[in-house]
């Protein structure tokens, strides 16, 4: 993952809107964008979600009704979301942020297309792993 780079827009302002689940950031030109929680969660920078290297992604289903329940800034660089699955292991830098914001349309589409490839429903419930059959390497 890259850090920040030096044109990466850091946000004026977050606005977390509960009812739409989207989290919506403005910029200082006055753009602004909704990013859907969903799309937020299924793209998680955590490990837990990306794995350890290529191959090693876990494929998140049963997203579509998640909320975030608290925010946290992490320094000035990333955002720490809670979700209401219990997930808040992701760091979500701004640039990741602006790549979701900016490319949602291309994003839903790729993880369309894995969860087709892989014959799972997106709304399908995720398997409930214990940490103790984690997927440690």
């Amino acid at each position: 993952m890259s850090g920040l780079t030096p044109d990466t827009p850091v946000p004026t302002g977050v606005v977390v809107h509960a009812v739409s689940r989207v989290l919506e950031l403005q910029y200082a030109n006055g753009n602004s964008y909704r990013v859907p929680f969903e799309l937020m969660r299924v793209y998680s920078p955590s490990a837990e979600v990306r794995g350890h290297g290529p191959g090693q992604e876990t494929l998140q289903t049963g997203k579509r009704e998640v909320t975030i329940t608290a925010l946290e800034g992490v320094g000035n660089y990333a955002l720490q979301p809670t979700f209401s699955d219990g997930h808040n292991t992701g760091i979500y830098s701004w640039d990741l942020l602006w790549d979701l914001a900016t490319r949602q349309d291309e994003l839903w589409a790729e993880y369309l297309d894995k969860l087709q490839a892989a014959g799972v429903d997106r709304d399908a419930p995720m398997p409930v792993s214990s940490p103790a059959h984690g997927h440690r390497h």
